[in-house]
């Protein structure tokens, strides 16, 4: 029997990211609040019986088509492994989220391929599909279930929040890929701004998130190794935001706008002064 599916994968903003701690392994511990946005890639899988597990893959992207490398066919091939599924698994890959941006592209895609296989082979989302997903990548557990959250140590402590009120935002995203390895590796502890303050966590709850709570301690790593970014969150900033910030290790920057018309207006205005630069009007969502 054939089994078919097709699912949005959302990017995210981190509406701020803190560092706590470097961990004896090399992981860096974290707290960031994650939020999903209307930027997405498309996932479609297709199922059909086989003697053994076979993952093709299909890409409207040439340089991310490769089975062993794309995080998507990965997720495939570790489900199947983990499930004993033998199966010919049909991946088509739509990407609309730019990669090494810090948006988180590759992680969601992931997330929604292990969503989408646990219904097809009715596996239940728990912790042990969580292992999976933490396997592949530090952003991917989030993503199995992609609404607002507040996530701590290595990305493995997912604590759903209230509804945020929705943020109009431009997300621009220079024309550049980020090693986020490098980003961490130039860290020193004094750049540990520690967790999130509770009077800030209780501010953005209802939506009102001023430029001292958006703080990203990656940011001046990342925009001293690539002014760029630095350049592209000034450009957003002077434009109306009323906070900005860059997103994850970079490059994609953010910022918050009055309502959809403002942010409109303002992604217009940096697309044309940034002609290199990928840039969107979009909103946080509350889930897929």
């Amino acid at each position: 029997m054939v089994k078919m599916l097709a699912e949005r994968a959302p990017a995210k903003i981190n509406l701020c990211l803190r560092v706590t701690a470097r961990r004896d392994d090399g992981y860096h511990e974290l707290d960031s609040i994650f939020l999903p946005i209307d930027w997405c890639d498309l996932v479609r899988i297709e199922l059909r019986p086989a003697p053994t597990a076979k993952i093709g893959l299909r890409c409207n992207r040439p340089e991310l088509s490769d089975p062993a490398t794309n995080l998507a066919a990965r997720a495939a091939a570790a489900f199947a492994d983990e499930y004993g599924i033998s199966a010919q698994i049909a991946i088509d890959l739509e990407k609309r989220i730019p990669a090494g941006a810090g948006l988180g592209g590759g992680s969601s895609d992931a997330g929604a391929v292990l969503r989408m296989m646990a219904v097809m082979c009715s596996v239940a989302v728990d912790a042990r599909l969580a292992k999976i997903a933490l396997s592949l990548g530090a952003d991917v557990p989030y993503f199995l279930d992609p609404r607002p959250a507040r996530v701590r140590g290595i990305g493995d402590r997912i604590e759903p929040i209230a509804a945020i009120p929705t943020l109009h935002l431009v997300v621009a995203v220079p024309a550049i890929e980020v090693p986020t390895g490098k980003i961490f590796r130039a860290l020193s502890p004094s750049g540990f701004s520690g967790e999130i303050p509770s009077s800030d966590l209780a501010a953005i709850l209802t939506g009102r998130v001023s430029p001292g709570m958006t703080v990203n301690d990656l940011a001046a790593q990342a925009m001293a190794l690539y002014p760029q970014i630095a350049e592209l969150r000034t450009l957003v900033a002077a434009h109306g935001a009323t906070a900005s910030a860059m997103s994850g290790s970079g490059g994609a920057v953010f910022g918050i706008f009055a309502d959809r018309a403002a942010a409109l207006a303002a992604a217009r205005e940096v697309a044309r002064a940034a002609p290199s630069a990928r840039v969107v009007a979009c909103e946080t969502i509350d889930s897929i």
